[in-house]
């Protein structure tokens, strides 16, 4: 294999697991020991060839085809990425408890469940503005505003969320919902 092509997959390999929202040790704790961080990172950098079979057995635990895996072997593997949903976690702490506690408490379990307490940042996933868009009783476009507003999230996470697709059901209001309840 080479080195162009196996930086290339790495890329991939890399793509697909921050897609999933995974670092390298949450793959790790994900397949329960089965896949060494260590190792999924040495693929990912391409210091390390991955045999065809590893390759089908690491598709399989991501939840994707191979050809997922493979540099150009899907027509969206060059699409733009959109940018990632990342919490300020130093500005939230500055915020105070009065104005933002359901967000801290938030946060305060996604860390525990992660094991990750760096204190910076901390990406979230499309779930979890879900979630937070409940607990705060907004719409999700309202939260996310809000959250720039702050400071917690970054402008350009407007272009992470597509409120059109993402969020489509949360659009109807009570009465189309009493619609599609009577018939």
């Amino acid at each position: 294999m080479s080195t162009e092509y196996a930086k290339a997959l790495g890329a991939r390999l890399r793509a697909i697991r921050t897609q999933q929202g995974l670092s390298l040790h949450g793959v790790e704790q994900k397949s329960q020991g089965r896949w060494k961080a260590v190792v999924v990172g040495s693929y990912e950098r391409g210091d390390r060839a991955v045999t065809v079979q590893r390759l089908a057995e690491l598709a399989h635990f991501y939840g994707v085809p191979v050809h997922e895996l493979l540099p150009g072997g899907s027509p969206n593997a060059a699409a733009e990425l959109p940018p990632k949903l990342m919490l300020n976690l130093e500005v939230l702490q500055n915020l105070g408890e009065d104005k933002a506690a359901p967000l801290l408490r938030y946060v305060a379990a996604i860390q525990s469940q992660r094991g990750d307490y760096n204190g910076r940042v901390l990406s979230i996933r499309q779930d979890d503005l879900r979630t937070l868009s409940v607990i705060f009783d907004l719409q999700p476009s309202v939260l996310v505003d809000l959250l720039i507003e702050w400071g917690v999230l970054d402008a350009d996470a407007r272009r992470a969320v597509n409120f059109d697709t993402d969020f489509a059901d949360e659009d109807l209001d009570d009465e189309e919902l009493l619609d599609e309840d009577e018939d």
